[in-house]
C-alpha cells in the first residue's frame, strides 16, 4: 500500500510524515520536516496518503 518515500498523515490528525520502512501491516515514518528525528511505527490502517487542503498558490 505504501512505499519508502511516500508522504502520509495520521487519520486522526498530526504532522506530515515520510515513510522510511514498510512492513506487512505497518510502516515506520519520520516527520517530513525532520528526517533524522524520532521514528514512528504506525499501522497501515491508521494513516492516509498526505494531501494539502485548499487552493495553494492560487491568487
Amino acid at each position: 500500500m505504501f512505499a519508502p518515500g511516500d508522504l502520509v498523515q495520521p487519520k486522526n490528525g498530526g504532522p506530515k510524515l515520510k515513510v522510511i520502512e514498510v512492513h506487512e501491516d505497518s510502516i515506520v515514518a519520520v516527520q517530513a520536516s525532520d528526517e533524522h528525528g524520532k521514528q514512528y511505527t504506525l499501522k497501515n490502517a491508521d494513516v492516509a496518503p498526505y494531501q494539502e487542503d485548499g487552493d495553494f498558490g492560487v491568487c
